[in-house]
């Protein structure tokens, strides 16, 4: 009885066996049945790939009008006002020696609003170099054939790339500087608030708006920079600035024999540096060359540049550091300046905020106008002074102005 069991056992398995190889054959034989059809269906795909890859990209031709007759041309594409206003992180880079008019292409780009920036790299280390206040110092050229009074605007070299056309942009190579640099004159105003006790609360004064901009010279209204080195990121400029008188003994009562606090000449170095995200820190120190007060002041700030529309708003924050020297001239009280309401005072050095943002437009033809605004933090040694009484100080400067 055991042995009958033990057949009948044995011969289930192998009909279960029989079954399953058919099994195993019939899905062998429907998958070579397909295998023609799947490989045809990928090579179909492989082959149509590029076609629908390219279906929606844009071409871009460059042409130059005054190609330089050696040297490599770099052209830089961009799509956001926010890179293009300092000239950096190009969405498209592409550099070509310069053989002819119309040497340049940019292929498989997407539909879009694009600015073109083709610049001649004369020294061969590709980038565009600059000078200490980030104006380039290299020919170029825009697309539109903008030509910008100020930082660039995107908005105006601006063009639209269609969905798969192919366009020409053709830019003439020229120095932002000319031959003898970009002067710029017009009329500005300076205003500001008096920290003193019972002073009038805004002092105005219209001044001329004057600016000379060069390779290596720059004169930006009351302030002067001479470019000592530019490598890589680093720039380092002598500085020179005027720096107005604190106050006069007639604005307050509480002034009265202290005497006229001189206007002077401060000069000194300023180091600056390109950060990530087209951030600039710089820092500072300028001392006063005519001794009148016997101090100095440093600046440690860090600011940005970006646009909207045709306007480019720069925001900066800086802190100010005032030499004891310095602070006891324009906020100190001397022992034989004291009085029954001003006692003597020495404030010792302090540093203070400031934040403040400056706007710049392109106007009609060559005029352009200049706004900037700023608002100074005073510390505790100096709001404790007797002859102050605020602990704010705001200062603006507006300008219109005509560039020659």
């Amino acid at each position: 009885m055991a042995t009958i069991e033990f057949i009948e056992y044995c011969s289930s398995i192998y009909k279960n066996y029989q079954g399953e190889q058919i099994k195993l054959n019939y899905i062998i034989k429907y998958t070579y049945c397909f295998k023609p059809i799947a490989l045809g269906f990928v090579m179909f795909a492989i082959t149509c790939l590029p076609w629908f890859t390219n279906a929606e990209a844009a071409e871009l031709i460059i042409g130059i009008d005054n190609p330089p007759i050696n040297g490599t041309v770099i052209a830089m594409l961009f799509n956001s006002g926010s890179t293009f206003v300092d000239l950096r992180d190009p969405v498209k880079v592409i550099n070509y020696p310069s053989t002819g008019p119309a040497a340049g292409r940019i292929a498989d780009l997407p539909g879009g609003e694009y600015a073109l920036v083709v610049f001649h790299d004369e020294n061969g280390n590709g980038r565009l170099d600059e000078n200490f206040i980030g104006v380039p110092s290299e020919p170029l050229g825009f697309s539109n054939r903008y030509w910008p009074k100020g930082p660039p605007t995107f908005t105006n070299a601006a063009f639209k790339l269609e969905t798969d056309e192919t366009k020409t942009i053709d830019v003439k190579l020229q120095s932002l500087f000319g031959k003898t640099g970009i002067l710029s004159l017009g009329v500005g105003v300076l205003s500001n608030t008096s920290p003193y006790r019972d002073a009038k609360s805004w002092n105005v004064q219209p001044i001329p708006a004057v600016s000379y901009i060069g390779d290596r010279v720059q004169i930006l209204g009351l302030t002067a920079l001479c470019g000592i080195l530019n490598w890589d990121d680093f720039a380092l400029a002598a500085t020179a600035s005027y720096r107005f008188g604190a106050y006069r003994e007639k604005d307050s009562s509480y002034l009265q024999g202290m005497g006229n606090r001189k206007s002077t000449i401060l000069g000194g170095l300023e180091l600056q540096y390109k950060l990530p995200e087209g951030f600039k820190l710089s820092a500072g120190y300028e001392h006063d060359i005519l001794d009148k007060t016997g101090g100095g002041t440093g600046r440690l700030g860090v600011g940005k540049a970006f646009q909207q529309n045709v306007l480019t708003i720069s925001p900066k924050i800086s802190l100010n550091w005032l030499t004891d020297k310095l602070a006891d001239y324009e906020y100190g009280v001397s022992a034989d300046q004291a009085r029954l309401n001003r006692p003597a005072y020495h404030p010792g050095h302090a540093v203070n905020l400031e934040v403040g943002v400056t706007l710049f437009r392109e106007l009609y033809k060559n005029w352009q106008i200049i706004f900037s605004s700023s608002v100074v933090f005073l510390p505790s040694n100096l709001k404790a002074s007797p002859i102050v009484d605020q602990s704010q100080v705001f200062k603006s400067f507006a300008a219109v102005t005509r560039r020659f």
